[in-house]
């Protein structure tokens, strides 16, 4: 393949070309100054990046090597401890210190729900998975086997009369537990209307706390859809006489639609297979039309040509007449490939490969220029950063490493420091030290400092002034340590509003993506693991 010599590297025309031509145009920055300091960036961390490598392999071969040598069964644990300790794999216990947040959004700082991964260089997969934010919860119900299919009420291709009831029926007993009215059930209700900026129900009580009505659409008397919000997430009551379901239902509603996903993994790495430089662009050019929200995506399905493209955000009227905009798709993180990746897209200054995440990480910086300098309508984080999902990390020097690396991008690409929020994937046992060994735990009397990532920071003064997203250690809510075996992204180390549940003093899956609490009989059979599977 052609390369182009620019930077001090060898950059594939295709990557080259895509970078000049696409991704560059808006975003201020000039292509020479661009593969300039890129050219830096490489020349300076990949030695860096191939140590860490090695220092794996040797990490390795050592407990390859021990294990052979202690073939009795069972393991001394204790002596096992102590080697694992002796040759630098697990680290000593990180101090007691405190963290805070800042430029977060709120779909990783303040709200429970659900995330998905998703293959980036499948653009249609790409674009449901950002838009389902929003879902109808009457067909998720109708599809699926949350309702039985006897008595008569078996999916098809049709609409089944029996199973459509059921489905009502269920939706409308949640209701009643997220919208509880004073009196009477939302099965009761005949009509939904707004007077005086309250939610008015015929047929039933009022809204028990009335302050969970946020807004209507259509006329105050005869709203088509009602807005309700439950622990900062919200339902919407789709309400129409004319559809098949709503004609049928006493209050007219035709669906209710429930704030899902709220936030999204587009993923460079495990669910896809980027083999060459064309790969790689394909890759970049989805997540560049994610960002600038012209990303579409046609097929057929029935007979018709569909074509999928992001949804614009949700408004409605509030209750003091003003207008309440919701957004109307799920927060985008980027997960790039790990530190172990080299890619011939770009050569160094001697013809060698260089590691592909320091290319996945400078590009995919630059794309999301474009959303973070955007005046368009559709933008993704609102709060003003970039999400970026670190995978396969082993122990805090690579923590480190990638702390400095995305400094550097920082610098290369004119943003405010703190922009780049890292998000760690647990690979291994040895992570309860990560925290506190990347953002240097704070002496006694240090200040709280304003994180670049969404659960640490660096205390005052600290020289190394690191970027990790997993928090190991005491919070200000009291935790003491929070662990998760493979969670996508430790997006923040407190507990739900109104919580008041305290973590187990051993391992416990306390926050798997959003600090949704285990049941208490997860909690307990955590608690009952051994030491030695947990941090």
């Amino acid at each position: 393949m052609d390369h182009v010599e620019v930077g001090g590297l060898k950059v594939a025309k295709p990557l080259h070309d895509f970078v000049r031509h696409e991704a560059l145009p808006g975003t201020g920055l000039d292509p020479a100054t661009f593969w300039t300091g890129f050219g830096a960036v490489v020349h300076d961390l990949a030695p860096a990046n191939r140590a860490l490598l090695q220092k794996r392999d040797e990490i390795q071969a050592q407990i390859d090597a021990w294990h052979k040598a202690n073939t009795a069964r069972p393991v001394d644990m204790a002596a096992y401890r102590a080697f694992l300790t002796g040759i630098g794999y697990l680290e000593p216990e990180p101090a007691r210190f405190t963290i805070t947040t800042a430029d977060v959004d709120p779909e990783i700082a303040t709200l429970a729900g659900p995330q998905l991964v998703v293959p980036i260089t499948n653009a249609r997969y790409a674009l449901n998975a950002a838009n389902a934010r929003w879902g109808s919860l009457y067909d998720a119900l109708y599809g699926t086997d949350a309702i039985p299919e006897d008595g008569g009420a078996e999916r098809g291709r049709g609409l089944n009369p029996t199973r459509a009831a059921r489905v009502v029926e269920r939706a409308k007993a949640i209701l009643d537990e997220v919208a509880p009215l004073t009196a009477g059930s939302h099965a009761a209700v005949t009509g939904y209307a707004v007077r005086d900026g309250a939610l008015a129900i015929s047929g039933a009580g009022a809204l028990r706390d009335p302050s969970q009505f946020r807004g209507y659409r259509g006329a105050a008397d005869a709203p088509t859809a009602i807005l309700i919000r439950h622990h900062g997430l919200h339902v919407e009551l789709l309400i129409d006489r004319a559809h098949p379901i709503g004609k049928n239902d006493p209050a007219g509603v035709a669906d209710v639609i429930l704030e899902s996903a709220l936030s999204t993994i587009m993923d460079c790495e495990d669910s896809v297979a980027a083999v060459d430089t064309e790969d790689k662009v394909a890759v970049y050019r989805n997540w560049l039309g994610l960002c600038q929200g012209t990303l579409t995506a046609s097929f057929e399905k029935g007979g018709r040509t569909l074509e999928r493209r992001l949804e614009p955000d949700r408004e409605y009227t509030a209750p003091d007449g003003g207008t309440l905009t919701v957004p109307g798709r799920s927060l985008m993180l980027i997960r790039t490939v790990g530190h172990h990746m080299m890619t011939d897209s770009v050569l160094d200054r001697d013809g060698q490969p260089i590691p592909e995440n320091l290319l996945d990480g400078v590009v995919t910086s630059l794309i999301a220029l474009h959303d973070l300098r955007s005046d368009r309508p559709i933008r993704n984080s609102r709060a003003g950063s970039v999400y970026i999902v670190k995978p396969k990390m082993h122990g805090p020097s690579e923590v480190a490493f990638a702390n400095g690396f995305f400094d550097r991008v920082e610098d290369l690409l004119g943003l405010a420091r703190h922009t780049l929020k890292m998000g760690i994937m647990d690979e291994e046992r040895r992570t309860s030290a990560w925290c506190a060994r990347t953002t240097c735990a704070p002496p006694p009397g240090s200040v709280r400092t304003r994180t670049r990532t969404s659960i640490s920071a660096s205390p005052a003064g600290c020289a190394a002034g690191r970027r990790s997203a997993r928090a190991c250690g005491p919070h200000p809510t009291g935790w003491r340590r929070c662990w998760s075996r493979r969670s996508a992204i430790h997006a923040r180390a407190r507990t739900p509003p109104g919580c008041r549940h305290r973590p187990p003093r051993r391992c416990t899956r306390c926050i798997i993506i959003r600090s949704m609490w285990p049941s208490a009989s997860r909690r307990s059979q955590a608690a009952r693991r051994p030491r030695s599977t947990c941090c």
